[in-house]
């Protein structure tokens, strides 16, 4: 997948944590650390502005796009290479 999620490094420049943010942004530490971690398929606009605003922050610092490598696509995506053509 060609987005990255920063949210660790957003983290540590607030000086936050992540229990922190889940209670100031009113979703569990479980659903946060998933996205942290990169493995959210998808994240809500209205979580997204949430956290944005307890770090005080735009969507651009949390999220990342980097072009995949070519020959990594996702194996769950295959039409992702058909995109590609």
């Amino acid at each position: 997948m060609g987005i990255v999620v920063n949210l660790d490094l957003v983290l540590v420049r607030r000086k936050m944590k992540l229990t922190e943010l889940a209670e100031r942004v009113g979703i569990t530490l479980a659903n946060l650390s998933v996205l942290k971690q990169g493995r959210a398929r998808a994240v809500r606009f209205s979580t997204l502005e949430a956290i944005c605003r307890a770090l005080d922050c735009q969507p651009g610092d949390i999220l990342e796009y980097r072009p995949d490598t070519p020959g990594t696509e996702d194996p769950a995506h295959p039409d992702e290479q058909a995109d590609k053509g």
